[in-house]
């Protein structure tokens, strides 16, 4: 079969550099896109970088009273926002922290007497007290002559708030109190509470006033003592516990009396 004709295999003469560059993936990649939600959030943001840096402020002062209630669990908190405004204002910061054990039983009791007798009861706000306020209010036609502040709520202010009687620091404080509430146990409310509240111009806390006002540790306060303490707590910074007004001892004695009575109220302390 000699005379049929045989294929011929044809080469291309394309260079071999041509080929290689055609193979070889790129050194550079493509970026790859932001995420959706990323793009989404940033396009969402103001351009202006001031109201975008007041958005992260903002922000921030939304979540850090989430965060540090749950950090303040655990930890004791160093320093409280009403420290810092009294400081900025001229007073000077003296507290020492320690725990409930290291504090008299009476102190407790007395504040809790004074302050917020349902303590063991309510979730961080005590509505029926709330409720009185607000009929007073009512029927009045005034504003309320009495608070119903409960130590969870105090406690919010003291750590995360401000002082005066603005309505929406109240309206902030009511969650702020239950979300403490249901964080911390009431132990540690009370814990917290007796070691960041102010009994004295930059006196903070059972154990600097206790040596301030008594020059003597917070653990060997008597039952007079600690009713005096709580006497000055709705105005520490006119009232004086060391050296009691006739009007300051008179609140003492109204809370000394009520203390009788508030063993079967204060069973939330007990380890």
């Amino acid at each position: 079969m000699s005379g049929e004709t045989q294929p011929v295999a044809v080469l291309t003469r394309e260079p071999l550099h041509h080929v290689a560059a055609e193979a070889a993936p790129s050194e550079e990649p493509d970026p790859e896109p932001a995420p959706p939600m990323r793009r989404a959030l940033k396009s969402r943001l103001p351009k202006n970088p001031f109201l975008r840096w007041g958005l992260y402020v903002l922000a921030f002062l939304v979540a850090w009273p989430i965060v540090g209630t749950l950090i303040y669990a655990v930890v004791p908190p160093p320093i409280t926002n009403i420290m810092i405004l009294r400081a900025l204002s001229g007073n000077g910061i003296d507290k020492q922290w320690v725990s409930l054990d290291d504090m008299s039983p009476w102190l407790a009791r007395a504040v809790i007497s004074s302050e917020d007798a349902r303590f063991c009861e309510h979730n961080g706000v005590d509505w029926i007290e709330l409720q009185g306020v607000i009929d007073d209010a009512m029927d009045d036609g005034e504003a309320p002559t009495r608070g119903a502040s409960t130590i969870a709520m105090q406690t919010a202010k003291n750590l995360f708030l401000w002082d005066g009687r603005l309505a929406i620091r109240k309206l902030i404080e009511i969650p702020l109190a239950m979300w403490i509430d249901l964080i911390w146990s009431k132990r540690r409310t009370i814990e917290v509470y007796l070691n960041i509240v102010e009994w004295a111009p930059g006196v903070y806390g059972a154990e600097a006033a206790a040596r301030h006002h008594f020059r003597k540790p917070a653990k060997k306060l008597t039952k007079k003592e600690a009713a005096l303490l709580a006497a000055v707590l709705p105005n520490p910074l006119r009232r004086n516990a060391g050296k009691p007004s006739k009007g300051v001892r008179a609140v003492a004695n109204r809370i000394l009396i009520r203390m009788t009575g508030m063993g079967p109220y204060l069973t939330c302390l007990a380890r």
